[in-house]
This record gives C-alpha cells, structure tokens and sequence, in this order.
C-alpha cells in the first residue's frame, strides 16, 4: 500500500456478533511484546473470549451465542 495519510495500514473490521477481521500490513503481539506468529495477511480475532485458540477466533462464538 502507499504511505500516505489516506490509506491506513492495516484495517480492523467488527463483525456484528464476531470476530474483528483485520487486513493489511500490522504486527500481532503479546501483552509483554512476543511477536504472535500469523499466517495470513488477514485475521479473524476472538472477541467472545471462548475460543480455544487466542487470540484468533475459530467460531465458537456461535456456539457461546456471542453477541456484540
């Protein structure tokens, strides 16, 4: 992407009832600063809490009935 002030970096999109999806080019770390390995360019991120692997979300927000 350019660097100028009108395209941001990355993207964090809220899903209604989901995950954050977010896109672009950022950094994934720990509270303490460990760099979280990721994949993709794009990531679905837990907001419910219950998934089983945080910080990224596998869908059990449905289960849990999540709502935002």
């Amino acid at each position: 992407m350019p660097d100028d002030e009108s395209t941001p970096a990355a993207t964090i999109t809220p899903y209604r009832d989901g995950p954050l999806l977010v896109r672009g080019d950022f950094a994934l770390v720990t509270p303490e600063g460990e760099p979280i390995e990721r994949r993709r360019g794009t990531v679905a991120l837990c907001r419910c809490g219950k998934s089983a692997i945080k910080p990224f979300c596998d869908g059990t927000h449905k289960v849990a009935r999540f709502r935002s």
